[in-house]
């Protein structure tokens, strides 16, 4: 499955989904896109014009063009989950620290969207880092359930969301 994880650039959060056997949708992949397209002049000034228009689908008119930039990038990942993985309270070394409303945003989103959810608190202590770890093991693994009970039965709504 693919698993939106968030921060979205959360190495330690991305390979865990990737042992798992699962694709992690980070946002390295969505700028690596944008650094190595040859319509880019000059990376890292990767955002081009259309980008904040790409974002007008996520965010309004009003909101500043820097937010609807970040959309354009975080939008198709938000789009794209089969699932998510939210670690919230995160200190700014862990993921992203870009831009406050847009992590707002895309975590509504990805709320929204009414795809299996983790939702779990930045560990703060050993204990609760394997705590941590057995919930996010014990959750990707059930995703692997309810994908061939999806299968098995298709009318069954095996969509949920798991919090702390």
């Amino acid at each position: 499955m693919k698993i939106a994880v968030f921060p979205p650039n959360s190495l330690i959060l991305a390979d865990m989904v990737e042992r798992k056997g699962h694709e992690p949708l980070v946002i390295q992949k969505e700028i690596r896109k944008k650094v190595t397209d040859p319509e880019i002049d000059s990376p890292p000034f990767n955002i081009t014009e259309e980008e904040p228009i790409k974002g007008l689908k996520y965010a309004a008119i009003e909101v500043p063009s820097g937010v609807r930039g970040r959309m354009a990038i975080f939008g198709p990942i938000i789009d794209e989950a089969e699932a998510a993985i939210i670690m919230e309270d995160a200190p700014y070394g862990f993921g992203c620290i870009g831009c406050a409303r847009t992590n707002e945003l895309s975590m509504y989103f990805l709320r929204k969207r009414g795809i299996p959810v983790l939702e779990i608190h930045y560990p703060e202590s050993k204990d609760e880092t394997v705590e941590v770890i057995n919930k996010i093991n014990t959750f990707l693994d059930g995703l692997d359930k309810s994908e061939s009970d999806e299968k098995a039965e298709p009318e069954k709504d095996t969509k949920e969301t798991v919090e702390e």
